[in-house]
């Protein structure tokens, strides 16, 4: 490896001050909302073009030095940190909307828009894309893509690579490549943009998508469906389902998120309250006020406590931010906390949460949950105040993952697997499957330079030791 040569070749290709060495400004790309060990990089680089991407490439893959893709660093299993010696390709600066193709209902975007503003700009248009991470204020297309990001509104739109018709990527040795179709229709040759899109950095770097984009709603509409208990939370669900109501979103709080919740809602809510489920539906604007009375109807007779409706802009906002902040409000809760975003069928979503209680108490460590319970993903969090007790919160972890494999689950929805996660790949994949998916890699990044250390197990231990 030679950093000096990379580094060299990397500043005449790129406009000037493209690449940082400032210590203090290399520490900002060290980590992400994980709870990942930072690393701080040798030098961040600061792309403006698919033709700088390609130059920087070429020069790590020619002299063998790591580096790692970063557009908003809002991921939460380390999936944007570098590895020691490593750089940061960091992709802000290219955050152009390239255009809103209204006839052909797409828009082309670069990496580094952040994806609210991109729900702006579609919406002023009449046109909506479905993609709703929580952390949409700050988070970016190209991280969204890498990740393969979901959102509440995944239930009834799908996640990141639903929405994807095709892309321009570049590959580990700097080829700029087309993937995918700009057309709503095409099937020649490997779906390799289904494939990038959720590889997290690892296969190419991604440096503009074409989206997919409908007609957006005409009105929309939120519930707050309160419940005794976590258990009546399936039959509510499957309640609804059967009235033929297919809800946008479908969030669901268990007792302690509710009472976290609580205080910043400025409602009232029921002291019996043991969970609560966030609903939200959207259609013509003549026939919203009838699917909110089924909703409710629907929810009452399968045992909800009440149902409050919010049909306003400024009530629903107000929800929903204190949902959008419930990772950062349960930050405060501890001194130390992780959060895991587990998926089991939706008939199974009961035995999880039963499992979370018992793993809370087997372990001594404090278990909240929440998530998008329509398509049975749970952000599991874990919560704990002295450093000494890691090693009771790292079993807790392991009993969650093991049992979200016997449920016929998957260990990470929208999350992806990172650094964090790469332990446990081996729960939910044989070993034939790992070594296929690490030859994949091999042929995209022969040199190995491309976000190494994530996803597969032997990899992480290489540059992050015991993560």
């Amino acid at each position: 490896m030679s950093l000096d040569a990379a580094l060299l070749a990397i500043d005449r290709a790129c406009a000037s001050g493209a690449v940082v060495r400032e210590l203090e400004r290399r520490e900002a790309y060290a980590r992400d909302e994980s709870e990942t060990t930072p690393v701080v990089p040798e030098a961040v680089i600061h792309a403006r073009s698919a033709r700088e991407v390609s130059a920087i490439l070429r020069a790590c893959h020619e002299h063998r030095v790591p580096i790692t893709p970063r557009a908003g660093g809002t991921g939460r299993v380390g999936g944007a940190v570098p590895v020691p010696g490593g750089l940061v390709l960091a992709l802000e600066g290219m955050a152009d909307l390239r255009g809103v193709e209204a006839d052909d209902l797409r828009v082309v975007v670069q990496p580094g828009m952040i994806l609210g503003d991109l729900h702006a700009a579609v919406e002023a248009e009449g046109l909506f894309y479905g993609p709703d991470p929580n952390s949409l204020a700050s988070c970016r297309i190209g991280g969204n893509l890498a990740c393969n990001a979901g959102g509440p509104r995944a239930f009834r739109y799908g996640v990141t690579r639903d929405w994807v018709l095709g892309m321009e990527v570049v590959t580990a040795d700097g080829t700029i490549l087309r993937v995918g179709k700009p057309t709503a229709k095409g099937v020649t040759g490997y779906d390799l943009a289904s494939l990038i899109v959720g590889s997290e950095g690892t296969l190419a770097v991604i440096t503009e998508a074409t989206l997919r984009l409908v007609p957006r709603p005409e009105a929309v509409a939120t519930l707050l469906v309160f419940l005794p208990d976590a258990r009546t939370l399936g039959q509510a669900i499957t309640a609804t389902l059967r009235a033929r109501v297919m809800p946008r979103c479908l969030e669901f709080l268990d007792s302690f998120a509710l009472d976290v919740l609580r205080p910043r809602m400025g409602l009232d809510v029921p002291t019996e309250a043991g969970a609560m489920l966030l609903v939200e539906v959207d259609g013509d604007e003549a026939d919203l006020d009838g699917l909110v009375d089924r909703v409710g109807s629907t929810m009452l007779g399968a045992g909800a406590l009440d149902v409050l409706i919010a049909k306003s802009g400024p009530e629903r906002e107000r929800l929903w931010s204190a949902r959008r902040e419930m990772s950062y409000t349960m930050r405060a809760q501890a001194r130390f906390k992780l959060s895991e975003d587990v998926v089991v069928p939706r008939s199974r979503i009961a035995d999880l949460l039963a499992t979370c209680a018992e793993l809370s108490e087997r372990h001594g460590v404090r278990v909240m949950t929440y998530g998008h319970a329509g398509d049975g993903n749970l952000h599991v969090n874990l919560l704990w105040d002295d450093p000494d007790d890691r090693p009771r919160v790292d079993a807790a972890i392991r009993g969650l993952f093991e049992r979200t494999i016997a449920l016929g689950g998957t260990l990470s929805g929208e999350h992806g697997i990172g650094v964090l996660k790469a332990p446990y790949l081996p729960i939910e994949q044989p070993a034939p499957l790992i070594a296929l998916q690490e030859r994949i890699k091999e042929v995209f990044d022969p040199r190995g330079i491309l976000n190494p250390g994530k996803i597969f197990p032997t990899a992480a231990r290489r540059f992050h030791g015991g993560c």
